[in-house]
């Protein structure tokens, strides 16, 4: 069994006087995918913003290898091997494509070692190379996308914290996309914790699931299982017996109404 990398333990987030997240618990084992689920609104992308230290958490503990770096500042956490990838694409777009790269790697100290990674970079992603010497903001949408995920490898990372990559993409891209995530994890060992609506790709790719709902996670397992979840298909994958999606929520104690 894998060690655990990242370890959240009853964390409670707050936006001003609103309770975003409600004694969220996770684990993330090394060089695993692991995906949460959940609407717009039920906190995947706050408790992303807790483990970088964007938001601090009210209650609770995050711990990476075994460390605490809950209540630390986005910078130190950073430095301790955690690239966030944010949705929404996030690039810096008057500079150019090599040079987003470079910005990744700002953490790093072993400067001899950056050309061997932007080549593996553009392994992966080909088109960065073409367009290289280009500004950042002259990419597509989804090229843009492959430069914020190349810009989060070159820090290092012992883990990835992916924000909706499929958004926004043509389903060609998002399988392009998802393919690409799948490798990172088989061939270079990146562990990743994924947030993502959809559904079906997410499961697809990762290891093990939770379902967040309203800020409360509902529900946890291999993704192999949740795929055969009845109430998952129905509510995630829109898969019913009589082709009609249900409207139920979930009641805390993993049940439907």
């Amino acid at each position: 069994m894998a060690a655990t990398l990242l370890e959240i333990r009853n964390i409670e987030t707050y936006y001003g006087p609103i309770m975003a997240l409600r004694g969220v618990s996770l684990e993330v084992p090394e060089g695993s995918i692991v995906t949460v689920l959940g609407a717009n609104g039920a906190g995947k992308t706050t408790i992303l913003k807790t483990i970088s230290g964007i938001m601090e958490p009210q209650k609770g503990s995050i711990s990476l290898a075994g460390e605490p770096i809950h209540k630390r500042e986005p910078d130190w956490i950073a430095r301790r091997g955690i690239a966030h990838v944010p949705e929404g694409r996030e690039i810096f777009p008057f500079l150019s494509v090599y040079e987003n790269l470079m910005m990744g790697a700002f953490t790093r100290h072993d400067r001899d070692a950056l050309p061997a990674d932007v080549d593996a970079v553009y392994g992966y992603f080909p088109i960065l190379k073409e367009r290289a010497q280009q500004p950042a903001a002259y990419l597509s949408g989804g090229q843009q996308q492959m430069l914020v995920i190349a810009r989060g490898l070159m820090a290092r990372p012992k883990l990835m914290l992916l924000d909706e990559p499929s958004l926004g993409l043509s389903p060609l891209l998002v399988q392009e996309i998802f393919g690409i995530i799948r490798r990172l994890n088989e061939e270079r060992k990146v562990t990743i914790l994924l947030v993502e609506q959809n559904a079906n790709m997410a499961l697809k790719v990762a290891h093990h699931g939770y379902v967040l709902e309203l800020g409360r996670i509902v529900m946890n397992d291999t993704c192999e299982r949740l795929r055969e979840s009845e109430d998952v298909k129905e509510f995630f994958l829109g898969m019913k017996e009589d082709g009609v999606r249900g409207r139920r929520r979930w009641k805390r104690k993993k049940t439907w109404r």
